[in-house]
């Protein structure tokens, strides 16, 4: 029965997970409120608030898991794709603590790990299926054959969904992190009420440049007229926005099912947490007769409970990694 400590800080949360013969005993997250303040993302901050959160989030994992750091097996963390900064502090702390207690090294690619989050929980999709995983930095759809098998046949070939959600909530001025409150708006508006192109991009591949465009010169001309337009209708544009968006994403992902006669399809990553986005795969799923598989909210965002589930898998195989690994911002899928 190995037991896996997972350690993930890709990006703005840093997190530890236990994970004990495929079962996740602990998942811990603790989130960085400080780039509230930017409207965004600094890596320079989110580097040093990882190093203050890093050993409290590892020893309260351990505490909810109720095992010793003496009952650990090996550790897995995120080597890559994020922020260089922030993939430093997890990588050095999981090689340090490996050192120091003599157990095998597991690196792990954090988009491969959204995909195996599916993996945490019962029902498990079965092999091969598809998964739809869309997150601020990435919007792919990825065959996957076996745990590690997996292949990209369709991805944006510019800016992802997630950011086209974040960039609209800026433009309509609100709070950052903005794509929680497009949902909450959508929720309350009709998303018919406004028309937004759906880009015509062949094959399986996305493109959300034009769609982001497009919102900023409809916001833009729609203000000049009224300058009060965001205020009175703000619960529509968002509902309209995240129509276009969900469609683009499910267009293309029954697209790809038909293509490759593939029946159980998945979600995975930060926007997976969208209601309208879930929604309408679970619709689409009954359509057209599929096993749709969308992983708790827990599990969508950055957390390292998919960190310790892949390291697992990768310890049955005996994938290990030594003391000289370094973070990747951009690591090969």
């Amino acid at each position: 029965m190995p037991v896996i400590l997972g350690i993930e800080s890709s990006c703005d949360e840093t997190s530890a997970s236990i994970c004990v013969d495929g079962a996740i005993l602990s998942n811990v997250i603790a989130n960085q409120t400080i780039h509230e303040a930017y409207g965004g993302v600094v890596p320079e901050l989110a580097s040093r608030v990882h190093q203050q959160n890093i050993v409290p989030a590892v020893q309260q994992s351990i505490l909810n898991a109720k095992i010793s750091k003496n009952d650990i097996d090996a550790v897995a963390f995120t080597r890559g794709p994020g922020l260089l900064g922030s993939l430093l502090v997890g990588v050095s702390f999981a090689k340090a603590f490996a050192l120091a207690k003599g157990l095998p090294l597991i690196e792990v690619n954090h988009m491969q790990a959204h995909i195996l989050a599916h993996f945490i929980d019962d029902p498990k999709p079965s092999f091969p299926f598809l998964c739809l995983t869309v997150s601020g930095g990435h919007t792919q759809i990825v065959l996957v054959k076996d745990h590690f098998d997996m292949q990209i046949v369709g991805q944006t070939t510019d800016d992802a969904a997630g950011e086209a959600l974040d960039k609209t909530s800026k433009i309509l001025g609100l709070p950052y992190p903005g794509g929680p409150l497009i949902d909450k708006n959508a929720r309350l508006g009709n998303p018919d009420a406004y028309q937004f192109p759906e880009p015509q991009i062949p094959g399986l591949d996305f493109s959300f440049s034009g769609l982001k465009t497009a919102i900023l010169y409809f916001i833009r001309d729609n203000v000049a007229a009224d300058p009060n337009f965001i205020a009175e209708n703000i619960n529509d544009i968002c509902a309209s926005v995240e129509k276009r968006v969900v469609t683009i994403l499910l267009n293309k992902l029954k697209k790809a099912a038909l293509q490759y006669g593939i029946k159980d399809v998945a979600l995975a990553g930060g926007v997976s947490a969208n209601t309208g986005l879930r929604q309408g795969l679970k619709q689409l799923g009954e359509e057209m007769g599929w096993n749709t598989f969308i992983p708790q909210f827990q599990y969508c965002t950055d957390n390292a409970a998919m960190i310790a589930i892949a390291g697992y898998y990768k310890y049955l195989k005996g994938d290990f990694t030594g003391q000289d690994v370094a973070p990747l911002a951009r690591m090969p899928f």
